[in-house]
């Protein structure tokens, strides 16, 4: 299967959404102009002044607008066919939580082959929520007769519905806003912010399938190379976990380039980027972008740090290979990370009460986390 990450995608919105807002006029201009999604209405909200931030990356080879991407685009991305690939997968799904106190963020990667209970569906791979709950509302709006563009539009707010009600159950944490970026976007950031430097541990060849071609060692990728980079799964050896790594490290390089080459200093390119946002992303209804501003300055001075969510293992399921994970492992994993429990005083006087035990941790470097990715630092990744 030629898949295509577009984990990634969701994740370089923090470059075409959150970075893109730099300045007051821009993020009153973007508050007006970039899409709106009522997806979030009636959902539960972060108390304390925290903030949680979905990111999605769709898997489709199509505009927002449901059209088909050009040919000679999708030739030159080197991803096949909007006709018979991608469909309306979310590959890209990072869950950001960014504390009120003002210390770092943290953002979590959550691998698209998670096996879980989607609400109203049957259990499936995580990354197919989306699109089972588009297709079911397409085709009941189809036979009431709405056609596009509103059929489009409705049927993908019954997608965006669905992941993030599938993600907020699974982790049991509310999801206070989110942006959705499709496939072109991010062929778009890439071109809009230039060459971004990442770092492999070794050198790569994968003509064959994503047409990733690498030395080993720090680099500097734009374009079309950006997108083999994050597309590479073949020959890596930990497959789609690796890539997911990729994805952490693109990010890395994208916070990186803002935070050095004076990219809040420069108009042209915020107005590029707010171009793109315009034309490939979808945001919440109650996103405040210039609210939010503070919060993106500080995402793009690298006070972000990465992980992975964990798995146990890979298992065959009605003839697809999927990543099995252990519920209460995978909600404990995230709320230590998100909401680290203060550590309790040792008593004074000999008559007592036991010290609160440290939370347990569980090393899954094999599988799926491993150490966290600082976004103040280029890693080195597979």
């Amino acid at each position: 299967m030629r898949g295509l990450p577009s984990k990634i995608i969701a994740g370089a919105s923090v470059g075409i959404v959150v970075l893109s807002l730099a300045f007051g006029f821009f993020a009153k201009t973007a508050g007006s102009a970039i899409p709106r999604s009522h997806a979030l209405k009636g959902a539960s909200q972060s108390a304390g002044g925290d903030t949680n931030i979905l990111l999605l990356g769709l898997d489709s080879r199509r505009a927002n607008d449901g059209s088909n991407l050009p040919r000679k685009l999708l030739d030159l991305m080197h991803v096949g066919s909007s006709s018979s690939i991608g469909g309306y997968n979310t590959n890209t799904m990072i869950l950001i939580h960014i504390p009120a106190n003002g210390k770092k963020a943290v953002a979590i990667s959550i691998p698209r082959d998670d096996y879980v209970d989607v609400p109203g569906q049957s259990p499936k791979k995580i990354k197919e929520a989306y699109g089972y709950a588009k297709y079911y509302a397409e085709s009941a709006l189809y036979k009431q007769g709405v056609k596009n563009p509103q059929l489009e539009a409705l049927s993908r707010e019954a997608g965006r519905t669905a992941t993030i009600k599938t993600i907020s159950a699974l982790l049991q944490v509310p999801i206070d806003h989110f942006a959705e970026v499709n496939l072109v976007g991010f062929y778009d950031l890439a071109n809009a912010v230039g060459g971004i430097q990442v770092c492999l541990n070794r050198a790569v060849n994968d003509s064959q399938y994503s047409g990733a071609v690498f030395p080993a060692g720090v680099q500097t990728i734009s374009g079309v190379q950006a997108l083999m980079f994050v597309r590479q799964r073949h020959g890596l050896p930990n497959g789609d976990l690796d890539r997911t790594h990729r994805q952490q490290a693109f990010i890395t390089g994208v916070i990186t380039k803002f935070r050095t080459q004076g990219i809040f200093g420069d108009l042209g390119k915020v107005s590029a980027l707010l171009n793109v946002a315009k034309k490939d992303v979808v945001i919440d209804s109650g996103w405040d972008v210039l609210g939010f501003l503070p919060q993106a300055k500080a995402l793009t001075g690298g006070n972000i740090t990465f992980h992975t969510l964990p798995i146990e293992g890979y298992t065959m399921i009605n003839h697809q290979s999927v990543n099995k994970i252990d519920v209460p492992t995978v909600r404990k994993f995230v709320h230590d990370l998100f909401y680290p429990v203060k550590p309790t005083a040792t008593p004074t006087s000999s008559t007592s009460i036991k010290p609160t035990p440290k939370p347990t941790k569980i090393n899954f470097a094999h599988l799926a986390n491993g150490k966290g990715v600082d976004g103040s630092k280029i890693p080195c990744v597979n």
